[in-house]
């Protein structure tokens, strides 16, 4: 299907990658892994031809259709989310309007005998089963389903896209990316903005393509769940093998093992036969022997060692001033967004040196809370900080703050102070950015060195409370540790909203659980409070609330209802299409009376037609009512 031969990448002088080869087939979903900034995204972009590279070759069967997820993305402002959705069918979009032109025109003419005629009738049905071999009966119907899939409620559908967050809106562009049917997929950190519902439901998707799938991703479970191959990209080199991650972490290290191994047993051989040629050498004699033992020396294939980089960020976070024992306090703390209550009446007490997570799905207001506690929004109730508290916070799209327009190094400066500016090359450098990466543009820089950057940057003001709001999104697995690792041995107050349970065990001893509004307080770890639940991980929660939902709504359950769900929803959807199209009809006519109201108002038909449309109109917004009426029922 698509094949990478010899491909080298160089950046500043030094290789990103050298020489490296592979091959995608049918079936192939493999995760792309690696350290920030070794090159997985550089990677993506030269598949789907983004990027240009040095030297090698791609490629590709004939007509072969790639699609690709990108971490950066840009919308048309206006569209509403159907109407973002349905970019993914342009072929049937075109046709769909072709098919409107033809019965319009149709409509409008009387010449039924002529040739013209006849032509068009022929155009329509011809259009009209191109139109049904795309899929064009169906697509509004598929669409709905996976936006339903990623987390969308059908209130969602006719929203301008302008009011979601960043996060929803790449779950547009993965919805538009999976009703494309592409041949290969390339997804950059798909789970990012994802919560664990719709990530589950990714997976079977995922698992049921029939095309290659190449994932970057720093989720573990995830790529366990998804992938059959692992391609490690490391120092400019790529390992592949035909295991899902973690059995690849085996592997590789069993594999590294055994290298070790024979190159320990080489080096003897080496050494010992060194020693012979140097016994010999004296010795007329043995002239002969030494020189066979020398020519053995010269054919021998070195055994090398796969190289690992294990180079990693240096991260501490020291305490400013010490707070007084309540840092925060907030009570009967309420939050809407119009009609969308997100919180209700939340009591919540945080002390010092307390370390506390904030769990839940996605929506329920984990992030809304931060962001009320460190006042970046307006809300109803009282929330007062204690004695000298002073906040460090870093937001779920920290890395969206930082200017591209400016080097990393520029960035840090800007943000520094007269006494930590000196500071600033050594606090890059323990961040992983040296020597010359401190000029690169922040445009260039990958998620995961975005998210570096912008950890460095919070090193430049003094808290004694931090708050951090899905901060491993984009950090590769070691980088995780490391920042694990320094949270641990913060001695002020913690306060972290996140969904990874392997980065959250041992690190809080209080945890607050996000749901229907409310908060509730368990105090424990993260595993203390899967135990509470009862339940295995984060994921099962997800599930188990899914089967509570369930049950207490029985009769939806029953294959009466699911059919006549679909039968109202299919109804919904038509009447909709009916009314837009009616709409432009009437604004067509609108637009007609505009420009030449004598000789539009002289055509004797004009005004019933015109009339004809809008009470038709009126009986399909009726119709409408009723049937989301009949629907919320199933809601």
């Amino acid at each position: 299907m698509l094949n990478i031969h010899n491909l080298s990448v160089s950046f500043q002088g030094s290789y990103l990658f050298e020489e490296v080869t592979f091959r995608l087939g049918e079936g192939d979903r493999v995760g792309l892994v690696g350290k920030n900034g070794a090159g997985k995204s550089t990677m993506l972009r030269i598949i789907s031809g983004e990027q240009e590279y040095d030297t090698g070759q791609i490629a590709t069967d004939k007509e072969v259709e790639i699609g690709f997820l990108k971490q950066d993305i840009d919308f048309v402002e206006g569209r509403t989310v159907l109407e973002e959705s349905y970019q993914a069918f342009e072929t049937i979009k075109k046709l769909e309007t072709r098919l409107e032109q033809i019965n319009t025109e149709l409509a409008e003419r009387t010449d039924y005998e002529s040739d013209y005629y006849h032509d068009l009738m022929v155009e329509l049905n011809e259009v009209q089963h191109q139109y049904e071999i795309h899929g064009g009966y169906n697509y509004q119907g598929d669409t709905e389903r996976i936006l339903m899939g990623l987390g969308f409620k059908r209130d969602d559908f006719n929203r301008i896209t302008d009011t979601f967050s960043g996060g929803w809106r790449m779950r547009i562009e993965l919805a538009k990316l999976l009703l494309q049917n592409n041949d290969v997929l390339l997804l950059d950190e798909p789970t990012n903005h994802l919560d664990i519902e719709s990530i589950i439901w990714l997976e079977g998707f995922l698992r049921n393509y029939t095309g290659a799938v190449v994932i970057v991703s720093h989720d573990k479970m995830f790529l366990d769940n998804v992938t059959n191959r692992t391609i490690e990209i490391s120092l400019g080199k790529i390992y592949d093998y035909p295991k899902p991650y973690s059995q690849y972490l085996v592997l590789r290290k069993e594999m590294r093992d055994q290298q070790m191994a024979a190159q320990k047993n080489q080096q003897k051989e080496i050494e010992q036969t060194e020693k012979l040629i140097e016994k010999f050498r004296a010795k007329a004699s043995k002239a002969t022997m030494a020189q066979s033992l020398i020519k053995k020396l010269d054919r021998m294939d070195v055994i090398e060692v796969d190289e690992d980089d294990n180079s990693v960020m240096t991260l501490n976070f020291p305490v400013s001033v010490v707070p007084g024992k309540v840092v925060i306090e907030a009570e009967n703390v309420s939050k809407s967004y119009g009609e969308k209550t997100v919180l209700n009446g939340i009591d919540l007490l945080v002390e010092r040196d307390s370390k506390t997570a904030f769990v839940g799905q996605n929506g329920q207001g984990k992030s809304t809370l931060a962001k009320i506690i460190v006042d970046e929004i307006s809300y109803e109730g009282k929330l007062k900080l204690g004695h000298n508290v002073q906040i460090g916070y870093f937001a779920q799209n920290q890395a969206d703050y930082l200017d591209g327009s400016k080097t990393v190094l520029d960035t840090m400066i800007d943000a520094a102070n007269e006494k930590n500016r000196s500071k600033v090359r050594d606090i890059l450098g323990s961040f992983l950015f040296r020597g010359d990466e401190v000029e690169k543009y922040v445009r260039v820089l990958s998620g995961g060195e975005r998210n570096r950057l912008a950890l460095a940057k919070l090193m430049l003001q003094p808290f004694n409370v931090l708050v951090m709001d899905e901060p491993t999104n984009h950090l590769d697995i070691k980088s995780k540790n490391v920042l694990k690792d320094a949270l641990n041995r913060f001695e002020g107050t913690l306060l972290i909203v996140s969904h990874d349970r392997d980065f959250l065990q041992g690190l809080t001893t209080t945890v607050y659980e996000f749901r229907n509004h409310q908060i509730k307080e368990y105090l424990g770890d993260i595993d203390y409070y899967l135990e509470q639940r009862e339940v295995q991980d984060m994921r099962d929660i997800e599930k188990k609330d899914k089967k509570e939902k369930v049950k207490s709504e029985p009769a939806k359950n029953t294959y009466h209802d699911q059919k006549k769900y679909k039968s109202l929803s299919n109804q919904l959807s038509n009447t909709e299409a009916e009314v837009n199209k009616l709409e432009r009809e009437i604004e067509k006519m609108d637009a007609e009376l505009a420009r030449d109201y004598e000789k539009t108002a002289a055509n004797p038909d004009f005004f019933d037609k015109y009339n004809a449309k809008k009470k038709k109109v009126e009986s399909l917004m009726q119709k409408w009512e009723s049937l989301s009426e009949e629907l919320e029922e199933f809601n």
